[in-house]
């Protein structure tokens, strides 16, 4: 388990810093503006940190560069450390906060869907497609557990109206939408109508996780790669950014009529 030696190595070197620093993990949490909890939880390996965490180190304890060469060498350990990173936050959350412009949210597609969105991004062979698919329905199952988290998504119109994989995939994708939002009381589904013009979230998706400890985390994804990100001060921001795109987005029963009625409409 070489990864788990990087791991603990980076732990322990943030261990040496601040006591040879004489800071406590309230004061280097402060000097790095990330929490008291995750600067705790890095120290016992518990969380692996992230090129932002070791880079804020490098300058607090004027490191020159020591954090970020074994964080990076972390990453270079872990097949694809994002994936795992978010899937694990994923599967733990409380309560997922989801805005997508673009696509139907991953936990909440279909099959036929997924596989066309993967078809269409063109970068993978077959098997590694149906290996993909596969893990995104697979995820799924956290909606349906014991506890599941409280999970409210917020779609921009356009993403029922963007024809994926033709009009039989997007009306199913559709009704599926329509029959979770309606089965699944800890599933919040709302759509920001066209009519909105231009608001904030037309800049990307992103989620925000709630953790059981009650953190929260930020998740963007990027093209090839998505980033986890828990600065206190951006963090602050993407919730004002999530309240701002609730505030225009149509209810959830509107929405689920709105859904049902565009459903329709892919003949």
């Amino acid at each position: 388990m070489e990864s788990s030696s990087m791991l603990d190595h980076f732990a322990e070197e943030l261990r040496l810093a601040r006591a040879g620093g004489g800071m406590s993990q309230a004061a280097l949490a402060e000097a790095l503006s990330y929490s008291g909890a995750l600067v705790a939880k890095v120290e016992t390996s518990e969380r692996r940190p992230s090129l932002d965490f070791a880079r804020r180190c490098d300058a607090v304890f004027g490191a020159d560069g020591r954090f970020e060469r074994i964080q990076r060498r972390i990453s270079r350990e872990t097949v694809v450390p994002w994936v795992r990173d978010w899937t694990g936050i994923e599967a733990e959350a409380t309560a997922l906060r989801w805005f997508e412009p673009l696509y139907v949210p991953g936990l909440l597609q279909t099959e036929a869907y997924a596989q066309a969105i993967l078809d269409a991004a063109g970068l993978f062979g077959l098997d590694e497609i149906e290996q993909q698919v596969t893990t995104r329905i697979d995820r799924q199952a956290v909606l349906t557990r014991n506890r599941p988290p409280l999970l409210t998504t917020v779609v921009d119109e356009q993403v029922l109206r963007r024809r994926i994989g033709g009009s039989e995939v997007m009306r199913e994708q559709l009704r599926h939408l329509v029959k979770l939002g309606s089965a699944l009381p800890r599933v919040r589904i709302q759509v920001v109508p066209l009519s909105a013009g231009a608001y904030p979230g037309l800049d990307g998706p992103f989620v925000i996780a709630t953790s059981p400890a009650g953190e929260d985390v930020v998740y963007l994804e990027g093209q090839r790669h998505g980033q986890v990100i828990d600065r206190a001060e951006y963090l602050r921001q993407m919730v004002e950014v999530w309240e701002s795109i609730r505030g225009e987005a149509l209810s959830q029963q509107q929405s689920l009529d709105l859904i049902a009625e565009v459903a329709e409409t892919w003949t």
